[in-house]
């Protein structure tokens, strides 16, 4: 842990995420805090025993905090004593994205590229559209991750995985001029908003579980029938709205993979194509990342079972260059 030493005493102090938190008693009946605490180190358990609940009600997992306290051997591993913690405060200066897996640029960044390109729409219902959903969306949008263990399951992922895939599509516009580019890039930008109705994600944007909706319905079908009412509202030409809906509906591409129907127009297949593409590069570049040149990944149970190779001819990491100027 990137704790500081306190005048080389054995007291240290430093910020930290709440990873996990459970409120216990002691034998004699006393409340204490039970904890692991991380940072960009690594993580250690940590026990709060002065526990009050006027005082620390307010704790609670995924909080950012500044903890004092000393660190000892408890049944051979390290363990935090917790003698203050506090919330950090802005004049810290300390960011979450340097305590939770988050993506290379900031939401505001990504949104504002996007929203950057829906400006430049030659097609006004698509432009009106898509702006509305993302006004509505853009709170959750900033932090949300696009999978709860999968590709681009990070701080700010939806959006990072979203812009890859517009930033491809892009370029595929350019090379087929027989594309309806407005269309093409309002399915990138909606396919998986609804996601935010699928996943419990805390502030941090760390993803707990599924929520009921999540569950039953999906961010697919969720996904067109928020598109639906919207477009209804704005009063969005209806075959238009039925083919932005058809491109949600679609993306996983087969009925096997979630997808309610098959891709059955040009954009609504590139979409499909782009986006497992671009889940596909994420994954086995996330996973040869963690293995030395030479030397094969376990197999990945989300990429067929595979076991992956590092040739080791160029450093690999999941990153892609999605900003203007870089």
């Amino acid at each position: 842990m990137n704790f500081t030493k306190i005048n080389n005493s054995d007291t240290v102090d430093g910020f930290c995420l709440i990873k996990t938190l459970e409120l216990k008693k002691t034998a004699k009946g006393s409340e204490y805090l039970d904890m692991v605490v991380t940072d960009s180190s690594g993580e250690i358990g940590a026990k709060l025993w002065n526990y009050n609940a006027d005082m620390h009600s307010w704790v609670s997992e995924n909080a950012l905090v500044k903890i004092r306290g000393s660190i000892s051997l408890f049944n051979d591993m390290p363990q935090l004593r917790v003698e203050r913690i506090r919330p950090v405060l802005e004049s810290d200066g300390v960011k979450i994205e340097d305590f939770v897996p988050s993506a290379d640029y900031s939401g505001e960044e990504m949104y504002a590229t996007i929203l950057g390109i829906v400006n430049g729409f030659e097609n006004e219902q698509l432009k009106k559209l898509v702006l509305k959903i993302l006004d509505i969306n853009k709170e959750q949008m900033l932090y949300w991750p696009a999978a709860f263990k999968l590709h681009h399951a990070i701080r700010g992922g939806l959006l990072y995985h979203t812009l890859s895939i517009l930033r491809l599509a892009q370029s595929v516009a350019e090379i087929y001029p027989c594309i309806e580019k407005d269309l093409l890039f309002s399915g990138v930008i909606l396919h998986d908003v609804a996601k935010i109705n699928e996943f419990e994600v805390s502030s941090a944007g760390v993803v707990s579980g599924y929520t009921v909706e999540g569950t039953l319905i999906g961010h697919l079908v969720k996904g067109a029938m928020g598109i639906s009412k919207i477009g209804e509202e704005l009063g969005i030409d209806h075959e238009l709205l039925v083919l932005v809906e058809h491109m949600v509906l679609s993306h996983h591409g087969e009925p096997d993979f979630g997808a309610a129907v098959r891709p059955m127009f040009l954009e609504a297949e590139i979409l499909s194509e782009l986006d497992l593409m671009d889940a596909r590069i994420y994954e086995m570049s996330q996973a040869i990342s963690q293995t030395q040149p030479g030397e094969f990944t376990p197999r990945q149970w989300a990429l067929d079972n595979r076991k992956l190779y590092n040739h080791g001819l160029k450093e690999i990491k999941p990153e892609a260059k999605l900003l203007d100027g870089e």
